[in-house]
């Protein structure tokens, strides 16, 4: 009898694990639950529109869903329409890859006010996530502030500056596309607490930035070491340095060359979002670093603003019967394993770090203990999570149903762009119908 095996999550994680999976466990089924109807995860939701080529991978995840011993279970809720339990009842071994899709919580006075927006929910509005359809940020503003330094930061900054132009090949949605192009956004300041070469940003990304049409980046040269010094490894400083000629540059920009500012503001602590109900401004406090740690020197200043998005970083929601860690925020885990027959990969596993590929790791690790313990199967797996959808009236999309879901979208994009998405559930659903 196979060896039956649920991976819940269908983002890089999943399928990393689910293609390790059919490799290493030579008699298995795999089963891939997923909440929305589309594959995918942070691909489709979180990589930014205009990044297409980083996109791809789903062509490599995509062959592995049409693998014939691995199945697609879409609009799969855990926890509403199947638990944890009955999943662990039904199939020999159940792996988490649920990432981390939660906001981490901007944790200064003000930071609930109209007008802060977390990362997570930000870019899943911009990138046509169910979740988010209806965030409406209010982007009817002059100044944003983006909190963090990080590529999530440098995504955030970049969509709302570039022009409807250089989005026209990007897969950015008709609602987000309309506010973005339409908002009166003068400037956009990147904020982080310490300074340049502790910053996280990808060179490439940061580079990217230099070419703007519309848009000049700039820093401020006294923020600007001269050299890279101290303690760290030789791929961390070739970054640090790549990245302090990339800031050079831009504080020799002139201001006035272009009609938008992308300003990068380090050594700065935000201390208060400021306003009423709504967002009206950011107080920040100047910081040193001290042993690597930004210390607030007591000075401050006030940065009108009228949006805020801290991108500081992302937790996973609880599951029930999941144990997390409250230290970490993850689940708690040996090198992949939970509990017998319980495993987690990914940013679940190991918090919301690295890029894309760095899940294929967790992938063979889990795939290689699932090997060693799984022994000869025996649970039903597939069968019985069909039977059980059927007997609750669920409806899931199969992953056959999510290719006419994405021939649908491809064919109604517009001219240069390589789809139009649909943003709602039952929009998708209609397509199937």
């Amino acid at each position: 009898m196979p060896v039956s095996i649920a991976v819940i999550g269908a983002g890089p994680s999943g399928f990393y694990t689910a293609a390790a999976l059919i490799k290493s466990v030579r008699d298995c089924q795999v089963d891939m639950v997923e909440a929305l109807p589309t594959p995918f995860g942070l691909v489709r939701g979180g990589v930014a529109p205009d990044h297409q080529s980083t996109k791809a991978v789903s062509k490599a995840f995509a062959k592995t869903a049409a693998h014939e011993r691995v199945a697609y279970f879409g609009c799969v809720r855990l926890g509403q329409d199947v638990s944890l339990a009955e999943l662990r009842g039904i199939y020999d071994a159940v792996v988490l890859a649920l990432g981390a899709p939660l906001d981490r919580e901007l944790a200064i006075p003000g930071g609930g006010k109209l007008g802060v927006h977390g990362a997570a929910a930000f870019v899943g509005w911009y990138n046509g996530h169910p979740d988010f359809a209806d965030l409406n940020p209010d982007l009817n503003v002059e100044r944003v502030c983006v909190i963090g330094n990080g590529n999530v930061a440098l995504d955030v900054a970049r969509v709302l500056v570039k022009t409807a132009a250089e989005m026209a090949s990007s897969d950015l949605p008709d609602h987000a596309a309309g506010a973005i192009h339409g908002a009166p956004i003068q400037e956009v300041a990147i904020i982080g607490r310490r300074g340049p070469l502790q910053a996280k940003f990808a060179n490439k990304e940061l580079s990217e930035l230099g070419g703007l049409a519309d848009c000049v980046p700039l820093a401020d040269a006294k923020d600007l070491p001269d050299g890279v010094t101290g303690p760290m490894s030789e791929r961390t400083r070739r970054l640090a340095e790549k990245n302090l000629k990339t800031f050079r540059g831009f504080a020799a920009r002139n201001p006035a060359e272009r009609r938008k500012r992308l300003r990068f503001r380090f050594y700065a602590m935000p201390l208060e979002v400021l306003g009423g109900d709504r967002v009206e401004g950011l107080r920040l406090e100047r910081t040193c670093l001290r042993e690597g740690r930004a210390i607030g020197t007591g000075e401050t200043m006030d940065l009108a603003c009228g949006l805020v998005v801290p991108a500081i970083g992302y937790r996973m929601a609880p599951v029930e019967g999941v144990p997390i860690d409250a230290e970490t925020g993850v689940v708690r885990n040996r090198n992949g394993r939970v509990e017998p027959g319980l495993y987690v990969a990914g940013w679940a596993k190991r918090g919301p770090l690295g890029v894309i590929g760095t899940n294929k790791s967790d992938g063979d690790d889990v795939a290689a203990q699932i090997a060693q313990d799984a022994g000869q199967g025996g649970k039903p797996g597939r069968s019985a999570l069909e039977a059980l959808l059927r007997g609750r009236g669920i409806r899931w999309v199969a992953f056959r149903d999510w290719q006419r879901i994405d021939a649908a979208e491809i064919a109604a994009a517009p001219p240069a762009a390589p789809r139009r998405k649909f943003v709602r559930i039952n929009d998708m659903l209609e397509i199937l119908d």
